[in-house]
């Protein structure tokens, strides 16, 4: 990237206060990896040009223990509309596809049928009442192959339409298959060669494609499937070429190569399109309403939404065995995206939890940071009782403590003040716990911590509490009346 088209520093995001939350994060993501009992986790976080962390935990395969990778590749569906709304706006600034044109003029097979006025604009934003997947949608659970061009065409020409334009935002996997059409109609390229040239190697994306690539079969992440019930058992889901509709939901990453893509869309950054063109991708085309409360907010081919104050773009993907998401600040130039490798897999929920304990991290209070002479780390971990588990975790410079079991671990926290290199103090604040209350801590032989007694309750190292649980229980039974 040149001096001209690199981004400026991140705006609001500190990649110091990114790094240093790192083993917060993976310590809680590890946790809800095996606590949802989801086989495998890709994850990584970009803060402006700098990877601040890459990781892999749990397993490809896990009926063959294989272990995931960073450099796996996962399906990432429906991420695959971001690429596609961003060739439309290639294609917009060269002047050869103009947002409020008809879809026949690319697709003249759809003249005189009912899709024929549907503005680019409105296949980009949902709003052109287009049927979702089609009137036979099998080919999502691998029972049909996915349509080719010609069952795509004749799908939309009988049966394509089902609310009038603007009427409902509907979104739909068979309007961006025609966003493709249209890509291939104004660039004279198949859709594969205009967002590889144009996206893919301009950012130099060594393991992204708009469709499954055969030869490199041993590559992909395995796909699990979900758990129908809590003792049901996963197996391995094959990969299959989209076809026709890779426009909408093609696409092959790693969490890598997402962040990468989601910086190219920080606003400073001219590689893939002008500030603005990010700009009519970013901004609200649609407020979803579902049952009187609003469901979330679309853009063109941006996903909308806010965790805390942080408003976020970006997409998620779901296809079978592998659910992942992609949030992207472009204002304070951070990217998270999580990739899980099964049917359910809880992508959207710790993507949303990451950045929540970076918000947790950002938004720390003066005065709370831990003295510079004191070694905070020795006081981190997750500590288990009867009662569950607690992690206490350096984020901003100062110790909290949350459940890690709880999907949203900001939701309820304590903030710990050091009193001496063995004392803690749970933070003054009106709350249901132990607040106001020491955390005392009891070291190994190798400074680790061996018992924490927290507000008064005994605490140990989850292992430690797992090999002593069985007894303590037993003997709490043998001392009843």
């Amino acid at each position: 990237m040149s001096p001209a088209t690199r981004p400026a520093a991140p705006a609001g995001f500190d990649v110091s206060i990114a790094l240093e939350a790192v083993p917060a994060i993976e310590r809680w993501l590890e946790y809800q990896r095996r606590y949802l009992r989801t086989p495998g986790v890709q994850v990584a976080i970009r803060v402006g040009e700098e990877l601040v962390w890459s990781a892999a935990l749990g397993y490809s395969d896990e009926v063959a223990g294989t272990p995931l990778r960073t450099d796996h590749l996962f399906r990432i569906a429906s991420h695959s509309k971001t690429f596609t709304a961003t060739a439309i706006l290639q294609l917009v600034e060269q002047g050869k596809v103009r947002l409020d044109d008809p879809v026949d003029q690319y697709v003249p097979e759809l003249a005189g049928t009912t899709l024929a006025a549907i503005t680019v604009r409105e296949l980009l934003g949902h709003q052109g009442g287009v049927i979702r997947d089609g009137v036979d949608k099998d080919y999502w659970q691998l029972m049909d192959p996915f349509p080719d061009r010609d069952a795509l065409i004749e799908l939309c020409q009988s049966d394509g339409q089902v609310f009038e334009r603007n009427e409902y935002f509907k979104y739909t996997n068979i309007g961006y298959s025609l966003l493709g059409l249209v890509i291939e109609s104004a660039s004279g390229s198949s859709y594969g060669e205009y967002v590889g040239t144009h996206i893919v190697d301009r950012l130099g994306l060594k393991k992204t494609g708009a469709e499954l690539d055969v030869r490199r079969a041993d590559e992909y992440a395995g796909g699990h499937t979900g758990l129908l019930d809590g003792s049901d058992v996963r197996e391995l889901i094959p990969h299959v070429d989209t076809r026709a509709m890779a426009a909408a939901t093609g696409f092959y990453s790693t969490a890598e190569d997402l962040t990468v893509y989601g910086a190219a869309h920080f606003f400073g950054d001219d590689q893939l399109v002008s500030d603005v063109s990010k700009r009519l991708m970013q901004r609200d085309e649609s407020v979803v309403v579902t049952h009187g409360r609003e469901a979330g907010r679309y853009g063109l081919g941006m996903i909308i939404s806010k965790v805390g104050e942080r408003r976020l773009v970006g997409h998620s993907g779901g296809y079978p065995g592998h659910i992942t998401r992609t949030f992207i600040d472009p204002v304070d130039q951070l990217v998270v995206s999580v990739l899980t490798n099964c049917v359910g897999g809880p992508a959207e929920s710790l993507a949303t939890g990451v950045v929540k304990l970076l918000n947790l991290a950002a938004d720390a209070p003066a005065g709370t940071q831990v003295p510079s002479d004191i070694d905070a780390q020795r006081f981190c971990g997750n500590f288990a009782n009867l009662m569950g588990v607690l992690s206490i975790s350096l984020l901003g410079g100062r110790l909290v403590a949350y459940f890690p079991a709880a999907p949203d671990p900001a939701d309820s926290y304590e903030e710990l003040q050091v009193i001496d290199e063995n004392t803690l103090a749970i933070v003054p604040a009106a709350g249901y716990g132990s607040i106001g209350e020491k955390v005392e801590y009891t070291w190994d032989a190798d400074g680790q911590p061996s018992l924490v007694r927290y507000g008064g309750s005994s605490r140990w190292p989850v292992e430690t509490f797992r090999a002593r649980r069985t007894q303590q229980i037993t003997d709490a039974a043998l001392e009843r009346p």
